[in-house]
């Protein structure tokens, strides 16, 4: 019968490594032993924030004004599947005009500038570098008011 001697085995190595003054196990809770913590107390967790978190950028909605251009892309995207992460079109003031950034669904795909009239201006970031068509490399640099137009909302 096997059981029996890996049951004597197992029993006879746990006994031998957990015996007395060779392993203690205590818990994250333990509070130290005296006023001082040595190498091997593990210190009680405080409740203390110990990393100051970055306020999330908020951005301002703004769903007025939508040009037609803009409309009709907005219903070619609602037209497919959603996407994840969800497309967001926000309008920007980029070297001094009006443009419109489409985020891109996901994996390598670029993302798209527009300007005012819905002509493609460049593809600021994605693809399979990360950083777009290079053609405004610039973008996240000098993009400012920053306005949430559209996101999909499925």
């Amino acid at each position: 019968m096997r059981t029996l001697p890996t049951l004597c085995a197992a029993t006879l190595l746990l006994a031998s490594a957990c015996g007395a003054d060779r392993v203690t196990v205590g818990t994250p809770t333990t509070q130290p032993n005296g006023n001082s913590i040595t190498e091997n107390d593990t210190p009680a967790p405080t409740s203390a924030n110990t990393v100051d978190p970055v306020p999330a950028r908020v951005a301002v909605e703004d769903t007025t004004a939508r040009p037609q251009w803009l409309k009709a892309r907005i219903a070619a995207t609602l037209g497919h599947r959603k996407q994840y992460p969800i497309i967001r079109i926000y309008r920007y003031r980029y070297h001094d005009q009006v443009v419109y950034w489409e985020t891109a669904p996901c994996c390598d795909q670029p993302s798209t500038l527009y300007d005012t009239k819905g002509s493609v201006l460049c593809h600021p970031d994605g693809g399979i570098t990360g950083k777009g068509d290079g053609q405004c490399a610039d973008f996240d640099k000098h993009k400012t008011n920053e306005k949430i137009v559209w996101q999909d909302p499925r």
